[in-house]
């Protein structure tokens, strides 16, 4: 540890300030995909952009996403209770402007897809909107939904349609997201692209890494 590192101690994040706290804590998770969230009430599509996306497992295929509390009006967790299937669209670095506008607080009868130009696009077999402009697109139903001890909710959704060129999957099943041009989320409100630096075998004991 250098002489320059600062302890930050519960009580230090304690006191902190409410925005500064909020902005302290969420980055340090580190980067994160930016998706945005598709949901719709029968009338008007909602979109929403997320940044806490977690692999659960892959069989069955299953995804965790945190949502806020619903302690106000939250279009997107309603809408995902009521009809129990939702998008999850990754957000392209050429429009990270407007993914994050999905975030301001528009009247619920206000489309998202309309409020930032981006458009609303339907499968023949699932009843929640995609984005068209995304490169890799997810339909999910809900598989499970419970609240957590800060009265967050995590809703568990089961992968049902994945959308991608297959130009962007390799003979071993690995989405280069990269190459589809997925944005990451650092905190709230920074983005980023990304840049892989190493991609490596299967690791074993004492067995030396081979990089792929």
């Amino acid at each position: 540890m250098t002489d320059s590192t600062t302890c930050f101690s519960a009580s230090d994040i304690e006191a902190m300030s409410k925005g500064f706290r909020t902005n302290f804590i969420n980055s340090l998770s580190g980067f994160k995909a930016a998706a945005l969230l598709g949901t719709t009430d029968g009338t008007t599509n909602n979109l929403a952009i997320m940044s806490s996306i977690v692999h659960v497992g892959a069989n069955p295929p299953l995804l965790g996403m945190i949502m806020r509390p619903h302690t106000v009006q939250r279009d997107s967790l309603g809408n995902i209770k009521r009809q129990g299937v939702y998008t999850l669209n990754h957000v392209h670095t050429s429009w990270v402007d407007k993914a994050h506008q999905t975030s301001a607080r528009y009247e619920s009868n206000e489309s998202e897809f309309d409020k930032v130009n981006l458009t609303p696009w339907y499968s023949n077999t699932f009843s929640a909107p995609y984005v068209a402009e995304s490169a890799i697109k997810l339909g999910l139903k809900v598989a499970q939904h419970f609240t957590l001890c800060n009265k967050t909710e995590m809703v568990i959704g089961e992968v049902q349609q994945v959308f991608i060129n297959e130009k962007y999957v390799d003979a071993e099943g690995y989405a280069n997201i990269e190459h589809a041009g997925t944005a990451c989320i650092s905190g709230l409100d920074s983005y980023h692209s990304t840049s892989q630096i190493a991609q490596f075998s299967y690791a074993k004991p004492d067995q030396p890494l081979n990089k792929r």
